[in-house]
């Protein structure tokens, strides 16, 4: 992962309608170049417009987008011919060979004859998949749909390549080898635009993420300004009933402690400035007191946990 700061991409004030329906409001970000740029939202939240526009499929209501220096629409041929679309719903003909379907993507694309061969067999390298190159896509399985779905995206070495929920129902292996495949272009200097249902995908491959929710920006940075925004964790920790009113007063007089409240199973959920550090205090401050542990769990703050607090929501809602 890496970024310089130079800007490929400017949303501003982003605005789109449908009908009455106002899927996108006011929406500003930009994304530098050489990043991956994770967009995050709930179903409906926008994203799958956002990335429309984005990639010069959709023209937006209002505000202003430009992509690498031009005015973003479904006119800037020039912007298309160098922006890379993976979309969530699988783009191939099944009755036809891998082979076949890069080659026609690449047709569209203008390439042809050697140029053409060289980025298919470029494009079926990257994504393992030149054994399978002359069997129909029908015989493919869905990951390695959702792969060829992204060879045929990288054909034209674009400078942006846009992925949209590309681990949908892949296997693990497939599902390993996507990241890998983003992180090793990425690594070779293309900009990644990266939405996803799955955080752990987010936190492992974008170098900042946008959190979107109603058509609007609730929140941007890097996954580990995020999660550390939200504190240091709860420690989940089991005390008998008798012992528990003795121990909340006892735990929330140490100065790591922010809070305690009832947690599941009977628990108490201890709020943390960090989890690591106050767990020995709080040892400490329960054997001082002769009071013992049932049972005993760490909760470090993940992406997910900043998803929900900044929508209230998990992404499937």
């Amino acid at each position: 992962m890496n970024t310089n700061g130079d800007s490929v991409a400017t949303v501003e004030g982003l605005v789109h309608r449908y009908g009455d329906l106002t899927a996108v409001d006011e929406l500003s970000f930009s994304i530098n170049r050489g990043e991956v740029f994770g967009l995050l939202g709930p179903n409906g939240a926008g994203k799958s417009t956002t990335i429309s526009i984005l990639s010069c499929i959709l023209e937006h209501t209002g505000g202003r987008v430009t992509v690498l220096g031009a005015d973003a629409g479904p006119n800037a041929r020039s912007v298309k011919a160098r922006v890379g679309l993976v979309p969530q719903e699988i783009a191939l003909y099944e009755d036809l060979s891998g082979l076949d379907n890069l080659k026609f993507f690449g047709r569209l694309y203008g390439l042809f004859g050697t140029r053409l061969g060289q980025a298919i067999e470029s494009a079926l390298e990257t994504v393992g998949l030149a054994d399978r190159a002359a069997d129909a896509v029908s015989e493919y399985s869905g990951g390695m749909k959702r792969r060829l779905n992204l060879a045929a995206g990288l054909l034209h070495d674009p400078e942006i390549l846009i992925l949209d929920e590309p681990t949908v129902g892949v296997d693990p292996q497939s599902r390993n080898h996507i990241f890998d495949n983003v992180e090793r272009l990425n690594a070779a200097g293309m900009t990644v635009i990266y939405t996803t249902h799955y955080m752990e995908e987010a936190e492992r491959l974008c170098d900042r993420v946008a959190i979107i929710d109603h058509g609007r920006l609730v929140a941007l940075d890097t996954p580990r300004n995020l999660i550390d925004s939200l504190g240091g964790g709860v420690i989940q920790i089991g005390i008998s009933p008798d012992k528990r009113t003795s121990a909340e007063a006892e735990l929330l007089s140490l100065d790591r402690i922010t809070s305690a409240k009832p947690g599941p199973g009977g628990t108490l959920d201890l709020q943390t400035t960090g989890a690591q550090h106050a767990l020995v205090d709080v040892l400490n401050a329960l054997n001082a007191h002769n009071i013992p542990v049932e049972s005993l769990r760490i909760l470090e703050p993940n992406l997910e946990s900043v998803f929900l607090r900044f929508t209230g929501r998990t992404l499937r809602d």
